[in-house]
């Protein structure tokens, strides 16, 4: 724990039970205090991509908002893993309820097989949208992508479960891997569609997916492991019936910037809703 601003702030990384996998996020358990111009500055000098703020709570249910060191965004999948994995090892595991700006989003922490704690979380109602191919030949200019690197399967599609992901799926994990864009421009394009980030995708097999995030618009190069991209991403390849639920998916995030993460999605055939799980571990000071 360190003192930022007189907040005192947790490190937690989510998707990974090892401290330099995953996706680091910052976790404030009491910021009943703070306004949110003191969020974003808390935000601000952490440094990762989401810090949350827990702004209230009674029991198990819980205020959260969310801030990337630029901005408030709606909603955090990896943040909210890392707040509830830090919430259980002091009040042990079970159910929690996280009201955030897009909704109420259920979380359940449990321990796995290796005895890690490991967060379920339970998106909002997901909805897919097309694109016009003007903004998906901004997208892949900014990307410095060829659209014969695409994968024709894949149409481009906005994708939501609670933040908004443009997602595109490379043709090879070669260009997946090759991944070095301007800046300036993503985050000009993503700022008029209200991207949160840009979700890449490659397919591996029927359930395995490596995917990657660039997030200029957090003031961010790249995510490394998106849990609300990962929620979205389960939402699009039902909605294109890539994947018939149920089914269970396997996201690997990360490898390319040397912090391996691994996300879990699962459909449901009964539930709309989209679920994504990962461990979560702390950073030590």
């Amino acid at each position: 724990m360190t003192s930022i601003h007189g907040t005192e702030v947790l490190r937690y990384t989510a998707f990974s039970d090892d401290p330099a996998g995953g996706n680091p996020a910052g976790v404030v358990l009491d910021a009943s205090a703070l306004g949110e111009t003191e969020m974003l500055a808390v935000a601000a000098e952490v440094g990762y991509s989401e810090t949350a703020f827990i702004t209230a709570s009674e029991g198990r249910s819980l205020t959260v908002r969310y801030f990337s060191p630029k901005a408030e965004v709606p909603f955090c999948g990896h943040a909210t893993v890392a707040t509830a994995v830090a919430l259980a090892e002091r009040i042990g595991a079970g159910d929690l309820l996280f009201s955030t700006a897009a909704g109420e989003v259920p979380v359940t922490v449990a321990a796995d097989a290796s005895g890690a704690l490991r967060a379920t979380l339970t998106s909002v109602e997901p909805k897919v949208e097309e694109v016009p191919d003007a903004a998906v030949t901004e997208a892949l200019e900014a990307l410095g992508w060829p659209a014969a690197d695409l994968d024709p399967a894949f149409a481009p599609r906005i994708a939501y479960a609670g933040a908004r992901h443009l997602v595109l799926a490379a043709a090879t994990r070669e260009r997946l891997a090759a991944l070095d864009y301007d800046f300036e421009r993503l985050a000009a394009f993503m700022l008029s569609l209200d991207l949160t980030t840009v979700q890449l995708v490659w397919r591996a097999s029927d359930s395995v997916f490596h995917v990657r995030d660039p997030f200029p618009v957090g003031g961010v190069v790249e995510d490394p492991a998106t849990g609300a991209a990962a929620l979205a991403l389960g939402a699009y390849l039902r909605d294109q019936k890539l994947v018939t639920a149920p089914a269970v998916l396997t996201l690997h995030q990360g490898d390319d910037l040397g912090r391996p993460g691994v996300l879990t999605v699962e459909l449901r055939a009964d539930d709309p809703r989209i679920r994504v799980s990962g461990t979560g571990a702390v950073i030590p000071a």
